[in-house]
């Protein structure tokens, strides 16, 4: 069976080297190094009763020793279970209580959580070419995950049991592949690399793709509009974001009066995570001087399902794509009953997750004994195949007796050009939904709610529009940069009125 390491280990013999990542602790590792890093690791972790089929969690913020931890992980056998520092003290918790590792590396060279959750676990300290980690060990040796398994990625909740996604060794290797041939990425490219990588989108798409290439990558720890654009002038070549990223590195760029970016070399721009918008697409497209390309993905599909390649600037196609080679779609329309081809994205290719890691009955409820996984999204399929994704099922709004797609109010506000971005969703009112907005905008540039609003009204139909704007500088965010909504309606309550109208009371066609 080929391992997620052997990556590595094939970029270590080929170009050893070869430039591979460095961190914002000014650590700069070539292949060799990397290699040698994650060595040393696998034999101490091996020493510490580590088993294949253990599980490793690697609580990290994004830095050069992480990716040896995770290399570490699979060259001794074991599962790794990437978990964001930045999490709380009880998220972390019962993440240690479902995955049981037999070993937790802590990166606590970045200050903050991670040297807090240390602390907590009683971690020792461990040195090594790797640097400086902490170890912890909470758990007996208990090999009790599949063998082809590679990584547990737990996915984001708030209530209930947490869920272990098994990717699979050919999962991480699959998607690495379809990353880096979908973006052309050579082994001169420079990668900035500010996506966790503890999450799907960092972990497949940004560091298995440039392992797979043999790509630089440049590992930030944390987002920052004014480090983004700085490495974009010095010499990133290859960038993958989501749609906050790049409103506010286009923000941040408009208060020091810059329209464009100023850069020679780069080549390839992508958003994922979020649907797109076309004046949003067109605005990112200006500033970057490149294409916009876009993709659809999920934890349970390996990150990548569709994306674009051969976009040109000004295309007015805001779809996320053909599936990508070895990749099938189909589109149940049961589900949303909202007509127009549109239903729940079922997604079935080498990219699907094994199952979730001790959870049969929920693994039964979204994967079919044919390989079919319920996405949980809602899309149609455009005549040339090109997968449009709606929102989440779980998001859509049905007001008034209409259904109300919250990506497109989104797209409507974000045309506004004093808006950075926004987040709708919805909130019951007996019988019926209100269509809610939040707006995130400059301190120095804020418009009229009252204007917003009739910007609005101009482009959407009245059921759509929302029934109240928050404005606010910040909204909730995960370290991705993806909007958290399931925080809103929690973090803004004050400044929300009281539901405007009963079910009875919601409007109807004819009113508006």
């Amino acid at each position: 069976m080929t391992l997620w390491y052997d990556l590595l280990t094939a970029q270590a013999t080929a170009r050893p080297d070869a430039a591979a990542f460095s961190d914002s602790l000014g650590v700069r590792w070539s292949y060799s190094a990397l290699a040698a890093a994650a060595s040393e690791l696998s034999q101490i972790l091996t020493s510490a009763g580590v088993q294949p089929g253990d599980r490793v969690m690697v609580l990290a913020e994004n830095c050069c020793a992480v990716v040896a931890a995770l290399m570490a992980s699979s060259q001794c056998g074991a599962v790794a279970v990437p978990v964001n520092a930045r999490m709380s003290a009880s998220e972390v918790a019962r993440i240690l209580d479902h995955a049981r590792p037999a070993v937790v590396l802590i990166s606590t060279q970045i200050e903050g959580a991670a040297q807090d959750h240390a602390v907590r676990l009683e971690a020792t300290p461990i040195t090594g070419c790797f640097g400086q980690m902490h170890m912890a060990c909470p758990y007996m040796s208990s090999g009790d995950a599949p063998a082809e398994v590679a990584v547990l990625l737990y996915t984001t909740g708030t209530t209930g049991a947490p869920k272990g996604v098994m990717l699979t060794q050919d999962n991480l290797l699959f998607g690495g592949k379809a990353s880096a041939e979908l973006r052309d990425m050579v082994p001169n490219d420079v990668i900035y690399g500010v996506l966790p990588l503890t999450h799907v989108f960092g972990l497949a798409s940004v560091m298995t793709a440039a392992l797979y290439a043999g790509s630089e990558v440049w590992l930030e720890a944390r987002f920052s509009a004014a480090k983004l654009y700085e490495a974009l002038r010095r010499g990133v070549t290859r960038l993958s974001a989501v749609p906050q990223m790049h409103a506010l590195v286009m923000q941040f760029a408009k208060e020091q009066g810059l329209e464009r970016l100023d850069s020679s070399v780069l080549q390839y721009v992508s958003s994922g995570a979020a649907p797109l918008d076309p004046d949003w697409k067109r605005r990112a497209e200006s500033f970057y001087g490149v294409a916009l390309q876009n993709g659809y993905g999920m934890t349970e599909a390996t990150a990548g399902v569709c994306a674009t390649k051969n976009s040109t600037p000004g295309d007015p196609d805001i779809s996320a794509g053909p599936p990508l080679p070895g990749v099938e779609i189909r589109i149940d329309e049961s589900v949303s009953g909202g007509g127009a081809g549109i239903g729940e994205v079922l997604i079935r290719g080498g990219n699907v997750m094994l199952g979730y890691y001790l959870n049969p009955e929920e693994t039964a409820r979204v994967l079919d004994a044919d390989g079919w996984l319920r996405s949980g999204d809602l899309g149609r399929l455009d005549d040339k195949g090109f997968l449009h994704i709606e929102g989440r099922s779980k998001e859509l709004i049905i007001h008034g007796g209409f259904n109300v797609f919250p990506p497109e109010v989104e797209a409507a506000l974000n045309a506004h050009p004093q808006v950075v971005q926004s987040a709708v969703v919805g909130r019951r009112n007996k019988s019926d939904e209100e269509v809610l907005a939040f707006v995130q905008v400059s301190g120095g540039d804020r418009p009229e709610v009252s204007d917003l609003m009739q910007f609005v009204r101009k482009q959407l139909a009245g059921y759509k529009c929302p029934a109240q704007i928050i404005l606010t500088e910040a909204l909730p965010a995960a370290p991705t940069g993806k909007i958290l909504k399931h925080k809103l309606l929690e973090e803004f309550a004050s400044e929300l009125q009281p539901a405007a109208m009963s079910g009875s009371e919601a409007q109807t066609p004819e009113k508006v």
